[in-house]
């Protein structure tokens, strides 16, 4: 712009004029659209990602093993009898009759297979106090936990007879039906409140219900039309549950979004006096503009999940990345479309007391400016040394504690604290029989398991798994002749606490295998398992930050300097999307690892942070924080070239987003908070974080730190050095102002090149 030029060169400004010229056909290509993803998604059939393919390393290798070999592995479940008092044993007769009615009640249920009793299997307690009945659920291991409820009644039966002692049952089964029972509902209750909540605050944004309806309209219709998308491209790359929960998440904000920015802007424009074609070309060139940008750079962001090498990052990483694109498209195609198609309408249902135009306000130039930001601007503006000082140090102390950011994954009793018996079970089970209930499991294939030096090996690790101190046993070994296979259980010590059952399973992986079966040629011994499985992943999560760090960063970088031409704003963008992601970190670490102030949250300072979140919050949140950073910067532009100084052009382009920012946030945040409400600290940790780093964002970040920057910098916010000329032009839509502005100059008075 600056040269008075108003064609429409823009994409977004091209794809919005063609929707509200052609509207009946962009709203039937869209409906069309949905049907048919919708369709194929349920004729093609979703494919969810395997066990064996979850992670690399040694986990992989076992799993692959056994889906090679055609065992399917059951769920293996455990009766904990235990003295209630300390001078009962597992050798008196109460104690052996206890015993034996468990191991006739659980096989008379038809359920189960494989009964074993401690004392053929010597699961007996060092102190002698505690025994271990251990049997396979009948059927897949998938199910186990929808056929476990005889069983679990069985053994309550024996309870009831032997007060004395302390009889509980635990193993994969039942904690699968314990957490659907207990939990299960959680997720679906969060992910069906989140549309409710989105509309409320909507209404409140616009005082009318048709307006508040269409950003959940395209969200929904989006989001439907992803998920039938996610079962053809599964077939592909295969998806999973946490990708579809991830993806509705990322897509309702991202949706709704979107459309309150284009639909906002449209009503601004009208306010303002501009006929409703003129007012949606304004729109689409503006809004539409902003929305491609950032719907580009979050679908970037979310690739950066594609370079973990993890399973269940990649499809959440590919299923958050379709439903940005796909709100997206839909926002600049069929939302203008259906606002050309409803006009005035679009006010229609009016709330009394919400609906914010007035005939009054109608009749006034359209800017409304936010007191609130009004007055905080003022100040920022009057001082912007001390704004940059004041917010990026309360940022910087915010952001301190993720120093020492400690990640593991988390144990029962850390994910779902005391609250249920289960829990409590657990633990008793591992304080008598430490690393019994999560045990390493060896998966050993040779030529001939049966072969004299193969036996011999398993002995010989059996043995030195005890003596090198990794285990206190009993270490089981299962045999499956026909396939040629093993399966070593080896209790390691250290239990649940993850450190010292960590350095347990380093002993067996590099002294004992190496000198027992590693002699053996042709013998594999990978060795897996839940302090396995956590190892891993945490390995090939550290491998991949680096590299995701790096792509997400550099792209939205790249994307950045093409958009607004301008390296100065580029490194901005950058560095203050890293302070909010910091700060972030800052809160999460404060709230569950030191647990300062969890209990406003409903949590509890668990010591750690799930290994998963921090990169999960660093891709998503980066993204998700260009929508607003993209939709002020780009206003703040485009009053620079109308020809405001850059002071006046910041104020006017803080204040005027405004109310759409803080709208666009508080749904965010609301959305997210609801995460925070479930039962598991995984789950509130994620919840609280994206809540905590969307409200910085919006507030500290945009309102304060932003504006206080650009002001600092003056004209050197729109430098691009000579070199950089030759980058690809994306900055034109603003050009479709009805009005042809006057050329933006420079302090000396030559047109501005922004």
């Amino acid at each position: 712009m600056g040269n008075g030029d108003t064609r429409v060169r823009g994409l977004a400004a091209r794809a919005g004029g063609w929707s509200a010229r052609h509207r009946w056909a962009a709203v039937g290509i869209w409906v069309l659209f949905v049907v048919l993803a919708m369709g194929l998604g349920s004729a093609t059939g979703r494919v969810d990602v395997k066990d064996s393919d979850q992670l690399k390393g040694e986990t992989h290798t076992a799993a692959k093993i056994i889906d090679d070999a055609g065992i399917d592995e059951p769920a293996s479940e455990t009766v904990l009898i235990q003295t209630k008092d300390a001078g009962g044993k597992a050798t008196d007769a109460d104690f052996r009759a206890a015993v034996a009615a468990v191991m006739k009640a659980v096989e008379g249920t038809g359920k189960v297979t494989d009964v074993t009793s401690p004392y053929d299997t010597n699961t007996i307690s060092k102190d002698g106090r505690s025994a271990l009945v251990q049997f396979d659920m009948r059927g897949e291991a998938d199910t186990a936990g929808d056929r476990v409820e005889p069983v679990l009644k069985a053994v309550e039966g024996v309870q009831k007879e032997h007060e004395s002692l302390r009889i509980e049952e635990i193993g994969g089964a039942s904690m699968m039906k314990t957490f659907s029972d207990a939990f299960g509902d959680d997720f679906e209750k969060a992910e069906l409140s989140a549309v409710p909540v989105a509309l409320g605050i909507l209404l409140i944004a616009f005082g009318a219900l048709v307006a508040a309806l269409l950003p959940v309209l395209l969200a929904v219709s989006a989001i439907m039309a992803t998920i039938g998308l996610m079962g053809v491209v599964s077939h592909v790359m295969p998806m999973s549950d946490t990708a579809n929960s991830v993806m509705l998440l990322v897509g309702l904000a991202v949706g709704v979004d979107y459309c309150l920015f284009y639909l906002r802007r449209e009503r601004e424009e009208r306010q303002a006096g501009r006929d409703p074609q003129t007012a949606l070309r304004i729109a689409a060139a503006t809004s539409g503009r902003a929305i491609i940008v950032s719907g580009v750079t979050v679908c970037v962001a979310m690739a950066g999940m594609l370079f973990t090498g993890l399973a269940e990052f990649e499809a959440m990483g590919l299923a958050s990345l379709m439903v940005v694109a796909v709100a997206m498209v839909g926002s600049v195609t069929v939302l203008p479309a259906l606002l050309s198609l409803l006009g005035e309408r679009v006010e229609k249902g009016k709330i009394p007391f919400l609906h914010p135009e007035s005939r009054l306000r109608r009749k006034r130039s359209g800017n409304r400016e936010s007191r609130f930001w009004t007055a905080v601007l003022k100040g920022v503006l009057a001082k912007p040394v001390v704004s940059v000082v004041v917010a990026a140090g309360a940022l910087l102390a915010i952001a301190a504690p993720a120093l020492g950011m400690k990640t593991q994954n988390l144990t029962l009793d850390q994910e779902f604290g005391d609250s249920l018996p289960i829990v409590q079970t657990y633990n008793r089970v591992n304080d008598a029989f430490p690393g019994g209930s999560d045990p390493a499991e060896v998966v050993v294939k040779a030529a001939d398991i049966n072969a004299p030096e193969v036996t011999g090996a398993l002995a010989e690790f059996k043995e030195r798994a005890i003596s090198s101190g990794a285990s206190r046993g009993p270490v089981e070994i299962k045999l499956h002749d026909a396939q040629n296979l093993a399966f070593v259980y080896v209790p390691l010590v250290g239990g649940s606490d993850f450190d010292k059952a960590g350095q347990s399973l380093d002993t067996l992986r590099d002294e004992v295998r190496p000198a027992t079966l590693g002699k053996i040629d042709g013998v594999q011994a990978p060795i897996t398992g839940q302090v396995a499985g956590s190892k891993d992943f945490n390995d090939q999560l550290t491998g991949a930050v680096v590299p995701v760090f790096a792509f997400v960063v550099v792209f939205a970088f790249v994307l950045m300097l093409l958009s607004f031409r301008s390296l100065t704003i580029a490194i901005t963008s950058i560095v203050l999307n890293l302070l909010s992601v910091g700060a972030a970190y800052g809160i999460l670490v404060a709230v569950f690892q030191h647990g300062w102030g969890a209990s406003l949250v409903g949590a509890e300072g668990v010591g750690a942070i799930i290994t998963w979140l921090p990169l999960f919050l660093f891709v998503i949140l980066f993204g998700l924080s260009m929508d607003y950073h993209v939709f002020v910067v780009s206003r703040i532009r485009e009053a620079r070239l109308r020809g405001r100084t850059t002071k006046d052009a910041i104020q006017h382009g803080v204040v005027t987003t405004a109310g759409v920012v803080t709208s666009a946030a508080v749904i965010m945040v609301a959305v997210f908070a609801i995460f925070g409400t479930l039962s598991m600290q995984s789950m509130k940790q994620m919840g609280v974080g994206l809540a905590a780093a969307v409200l910085i964002d919006a507030t500290i970040i945009r309102g304060v730190l932003l504006p206080a920057v650009m002001a600092l910098l003056g004209e050197r916010n729109w430098y691009l050095p000579k070199w950089l000329n030759r980058l690809p032009d994306l900055t034109h839509d603003e050009a479709a102002d009805a009005v042809a502005a006057p050329a933006a100059r420079d302090d000396e008075g030559e047109p501005l090149r922004v």
